[in-house]
């Protein structure tokens, strides 16, 4: 897998789409793979370098992702948490943008495989961030459901409000339960948030919505496989969350694996089980690496190993930065955590470097610097560990949560998008009310209503 291996690339110079897809530029060209937190960063930092920067993303738009699980438990509307590549870099001369699968890349060639095309690289820059792990359970695989980009999140949010509306057609209890149950795997900040999120839902919205319901049917469930949430964080924020989760109702299962999952039934490693029809998995990530690269090249988690100045391990023109790449220091022996901050260092960090380079002067190495980690529970709770001028400062309840809520408005691209979350955000606060809980695409149906028993005559 991944290998350095003979592919069509070895013909691309000649291929007929290899001047078609961006033609030849006098400026050297850094290509970046990607359009993350890392890629923007790394291609505004180039804004006003004499270079031609070309991104390559399967999407045409750039995904805030600490907020996806508002848009699926229906909080915020996903067009506010999306931003076009093209608006971001509109006033951008050196920018140049291409939707597009990279397929493969040739070291030898400085050549990058594209779904359209071929494209040349002077730099190559790999940003292409991290999937879910589902640590090789296909059946989990097939039947949980992901939080990891807008189809995830969309798809999740259509799931949640269609069990509600299949509950109100069944009798059988075991399966009205299945229906209004939920358990989400990992106890990181996603599951910690969409937890808390859903437990919101259950107190303040859901009853008015499905009244015929009783809502103390509804139980949500957190798994963690470790002995504490929300690990990286302080012992003091992990008790808080803790503390927070259990008065809003959410039952903690920790030192506790899921071992299997059939579409209604969760099997844990403990000989207990949970009936189900909704599995969330927001239990971890593994990098995407792109076919091409050594073996040697790549590490645990399937990132890409680098140097302090964010060079791939085996090259001297290839870079990786933000979730895929494996920057390992004394406090992070398994490379940088796998979040926004570092990510947007690297890439702001690895911009100078290349300008650098060009002017053939000497790289500085890069250096994290930790401004600390937030997770919020629901209306006034949260946990937040800042470092601020060099120190901690910890609080939690509402204090974390103006602050968590203030920092992720702030950080959202684009004016419009920040009005339109603060606007949701004050309407749910004040009405206790979310407005856009609408079933529209697709859903996870591992096992559809006609075939689960007693439904209830109408």
């Amino acid at each position: 897998m991944n290998q350095q291996t003979e592919c069509p690339l070895q013909e691309a110079e000649n291929h007929p789409k290899a001047e078609a897809l961006l033609g030849k530029s006098d400026d050297p060209r850094v290509v970046i793979i990607g359009g993350g937190f890392a890629g923007v960063e790394l291609a505004k930092s180039l804004a006003n370098t004499k270079v031609q920067v070309v991104m390559i993303d399967r999407l045409n738009y750039h995904t805030f992702q600490p907020l996806l699980y508002q848009v699926a438990t229906a909080g915020i509307e996903p067009s506010s948490i999306v931003y076009p590549f093209r608006k971001i870099f509109e006033s951008q001369s050196n920018f140049f943008f291409r939707m597009a699968d990279a397929l493969a890349v040739d070291t030898k060639l400085q050549m990058v495989e594209t779904s359209i095309g071929f494209v040349h690289y002077d730099y190559l820059v790999i940003a292409s961030g991290a999937t879910t792990n589902f640590y090789g359970n296909q059946e989990i695989q097939k039947k949980a459901i992901a939080i990891k980009n807008l189809d995830d999140a969309l798809a999740l949010r259509n799931t949640i409000l269609t069990n509600f509306e299949k509950a109100l057609q069944i009798r059988d209890e075991v399966h009205l339960n299945s229906l209004m149950d939920f358990v989400i795997v990992g106890g990181g900040p996603t599951g910690v948030e969409i937890a808390g999120a859903l437990s919101e839902l259950k107190k303040f919205v859901f009853p008015k919505d499905y009244p015929e319901l009783n809502f103390v049917n509804m139980d949500i469930h957190l798994i963690q496989s470790g002995p504490q949430l929300l690990k990286g964080m302080s012992d003091e924020a992990a008790s808080k969350a803790k503390t927070f989760l259990q008065d809003a109702g959410v039952k903690l299962w920790l030192n506790c694996r899921v071992k299997s999952y059939d579409g209604f039934k969760v099997e844990l490693d403990t000989g207990e089980s949970l009936c189900t029809r909704t599995l969330i998995w927001a239990a971890g990530v593994s990098g995407k690496v792109i076919d091409g690269l050594a073996e040697s090249s790549i590490t645990g988690g399937n990132r890409l190993i680098v140097d302090d100045y964010s060079v791939v391990h085996g090259y001297e023109n290839v870079f990786a930065i933000g979730d895929i790449a494996a920057m390992k220091t004394t406090l992070h022996k398994d490379g940088l955590p796998m979040m926004a901050q570092p990510a947007m260092q690297q890439g702001a960090w690895l911009g100078k470097n290349i300008q650098r380079l060009l002017a053939k002067e000497k790289r500085k190495p890069f250096h994290y610097r930790d401004q600390g980690s937030m997770a919020t529970i629901g209306r006034n709770k949260a946990v937040a560990d800042l470092n601020i001028f060099g120190k901690t400062f910890r609080t939690q309840g509402f204090k974390a949560w103006f602050i968590w809520m203030f920092v992720h408005l702030i950080s959202l691209i684009g004016f419009r998008n920040r009005l339109m979350v603060m606007i949701n955000w004050m309407w749910s606060y004040f009405t206790y009310d979310t407005g856009i809980r609408l079933i529209i695409g697709k859903k996870k149906e591992n096992t559809p209503v006609e075939k689960m028993t007693e439904k209830v005559e109408i």
